[in-house]
């Protein structure tokens, strides 16, 4: 049912030398030499697990690092970020193009050895790590990718697992909790996660704090739960652990968690075991002993034998070789009895969207009010009929952010009439942060695109997630709704106030509030084009249809961020506004007309896209000349004084709602086409004072 097609399985018994037991000698000796050249960093964890990143790696991991974006590589995520030697010394030995140079620079300006490892900075990191949680979380997408591409490209060989190092930081995080549901719920069979059991953390044993059977946890969540013990004298049991991990690799019918107890900065005489060694450098005297300990020349940093190093890197490409030239062909055989699904991978590839995907948006000539939420979901459905890489889901919340795909199943290990294993429905359960990292994670697999929705309020549950998304720049989509009072009787704890601006603030995402079904159509047209971290902002309230400007001039306004609705020819004030405040300043500007003064009214629905156009196009949409300027917006105010200036006013909402409807809740806090009609007067008077 979810056979994962040309997956190799791996074997047993492990082959263990004394060349294998020499290197992770030298990679505990590069963690410690690293850490301890920049004075700051995370020794103990990186030199505890050398020897499980070495059998994946070295052993385990379908990966070839000539070809880093092979489709069916493994993905290997460090969630243990913080032990980013770990991921960088591997990296360095498996020729990835890191140097022993690169390793000396560890944590310094400008080098490829950044504290945490980040994407898109340094060649073989699949994810950006460093909070915890974050990367087994996202691990999860990935898992999830990995199974919707099988049944988007049917008979390619592209199954590969997914494998995962955390923490004990990473599972006392409430996402590690939520993601690990929902893996289990879905029986992702191609996720491996290896929990690094050394208890403890920077306060010091982590009994203090986390006491439960986490393995009864992961056996509850419905994973393949195996548990690997030290050795007697306190380092990891290689041969052991190897038949763990194999185990847990051929079983792709559940999610596999292996325990693997260790010895934090094993095997320094006196800093092994402490929490001293996780977060500071161990000190030359330290050092010195602790290479004594590995059989190494204490007066030597950075040292890794060159003849060994050949040996392995020339092994790893032995094993890749085999494993790529029996795909080559089985890829070349799909691509030959597979002509259609061979076009689509070649689209994918490119990251180009379908020809004239915007002919497949709804028409909203003839409507007169809708909600965006709506029109956003009639979006979804036109751009889904012809771009079957769309898919993603809610926070049980479908029904209201109106985020199905009609006609589709949903995305769940088991069939019957309304469930695949590859359907475009997506139930993330109510877990907001699991599902930000997830759908970073989708998004890095990189052949599809996800989308995930929910309240506007409870984005501040996902807030980490969102900003790793703008971080590495994953082309997600959120679909928020419920953006203001206009939720209604939901009341305060529903209503979000300050939302918008806070998240306008997180570098690198577009925040995107349509002003009706046309700006709405617009902006999923954008989003898909530009393929960067974007959040629709829409109504649950219905809203006026505009019936101008143009749908062309609608579909280019919103591409530039901003643009001119409706104007006099010689404007005494411009009303800024977005999303249901633009139909108020349009009655705002009907109010002012009648008493002589002109205006002009902006639909500002992305500020993020508005500030990247050129100057010229942004001063003939806010002239310098023009001072009296009006923002109006049902949320916090104060972000709007970049546009409005010294004279400007800022009609908004600076404090929290109450529950009552949404027409009284625009009434008692002034959001009306009377207030802002107001303070275009009071505008318009400030630019005249000197």
């Amino acid at each position: 049912m979810t056979n994962v097609t040309h997956l190799p399985q791996l074997a047993d018994p492990l082959n263990w030398t004394s060349s294998d037991s020499q290197a992770v000698s030298y990679l505990r000796a590069l963690a410690m030499d690293a850490v301890q050249k920049v004075g700051n960093g995370h020794p103990g964890t990186a030199m505890a697990l050398a020897p499980v990143a070495y059998l994946l790696f070295q052993r385990l991991m379908t990966h070839d690092p000539n070809d880093p974006s092979w489709l069916a590589r493994d993905r290997f995520v460090l969630s243990a970020g913080h032990s980013s030697l770990t991921l960088y010394s591997q990296l360095f030995l498996s020729a990835y193009g890191l140097t022993m140079a690169d390793l000396e620079s560890f944590r310094t300006l400008g080098s490829l050895t950044p504290g945490h490892p980040e994407y898109g900075h340094t060649v073989g990191v699949e994810t950006t790590t460093g909070p915890l949680g974050q990367g087994l979380a996202t691990a999860v997408g990935m898992a999830m990718a990995e199974r919707f591409d099988r049944g988007l490209l049917p008979g390619a060989p592209i199954g590969h697992r997914v494998w995962v190092i955390a923490s004990d930081g990473d599972l006392q995080e409430g996402i590690s909790s939520e993601a690990s549901s929902l893996a289990g719920t879905q029986k992702l069979g191609t996720l491996n996660v290896i929990w690094d059991d050394n208890r403890i953390s920077i306060e010091g044993d982590t009994e203090v704090a986390f006491t439960e059977d986490v393995c009864a946890r992961y056996r509850a969540y419905g994973w393949d739960v195996h548990e690997v013990d030290m050795l007697a004298h306190g380092d990891i049991d290689v041969t052991s652990l190897y038949a763990a991990l194999v185990k847990a690799a051929n079983n792709t019918d559940l999610p596999s968690f292996i325990r693997v107890r260790t010895t934090i900065a094993w095997p320094a005489p006196r800093a092994q075991g402490t929490a001293k060694s996780h977060g500071s450098a161990l000190g030359p005297e330290e050092v010195a002993a602790t290479k004594v300990e590995l059989g190494l020349d204490p007066h030597k940093n950075f040292q890794f034998d060159a003849a060994l190093l050949a040996d392995i890197r020339n092994s790893l490409s032995d094993r890749i070789r085999v494993v790529k030239s029996a795909w080559n062909q089985q890829f070349t055989d799909w691509q030959s009895t597979s002509p259609e699904g061979s076009a689509l991978l070649e689209r994918l590839l490119a990251h180009q969207l379908p020809q004239n995907l915007d002919s497949h948006l709804p028409s909203f000539d003839g409507i007169s009010f809708m909600a965006t939420r709506k029109a956003s979901g009639l979006c979804i459905n036109g751009i889904a009929a012809a771009m079957p890489e769309l898919w993603g889901g809610s926070a049980d919340l479908a029904e209201s952010n109106n985020t199905w795909i009609e006609g589709s199943p949903s995305f769940l290990p088991y069939i019957s009439e309304s469930t695949s294993p590859y359907g475009r429905n997506i139930h993330f359960g109510i877990r907001e942060h699991a599902m930000g990292a997830a759908l970073n994670g989708i998004a890095l697999d990189g052949l599809s695109r996800p989308f995930g929705g929910t309240f506007l309020v409870f984005s501040d549950y996902m807030r980490g997630s969102v900003r790793l998304s703008a971080l590495m720049q994953t082309a997600v989509t959120y679909v928020w709704t419920h953006d203001s009072i206009g939720l209604g009787e939901d009341g305060p704890t529903h209503q979000p106030v300050e939302h918008l601006w806070s998240l306008r603030a997180i570098p690198g995402l577009n925040v995107v509030r349509p002003a009706d079904a046309h700006e709405t159509a617009a902006a999923w047209s954008a989003t898909l084009s530009l393929r960067e971290p974007t959040g629709l902002i829409l109504t649950r309230q219905d809203l006026p249809v505009l019936s101008d400007p143009s749908r062309e001039d609608i579909m280019q306004g919103v591409r530039r961020g901003a643009y001119i609705v409706v104007t006099d020819a010689a404007p005494e004030v411009i009303i800024i506004a977005t999303g249901s405040e633009v139909s108020v300043a349009i009655a705002a500007r009907e109010i002012l007309s009648t008493e002589g003064v002109t205006s002009r009214v902006i639909s500002m629905p992305c500020t993020e896209w508005f500030d990247r156009q050129p100057s010229e196009y942004r001063q003939s949409v806010l002239p310098p000349t023009i001072t009296a300027r009006v923002a109006v917006e049902a949320g916090a105010t104060f972000g709007w004084y970049k546009y409005v200036g010294t004279h400007g006013v800022v009609v908004g909402i600076d404090q929290f709602g109450s529950s009552a409807s949404a027409r009284e809740l625009f009434e008692i806090y002034h959001i009306t086409p009377t207030e802002v009609a107001h303070a275009s007067r009071q505008s318009i008077i400030n630019s005249t004072e000197k």
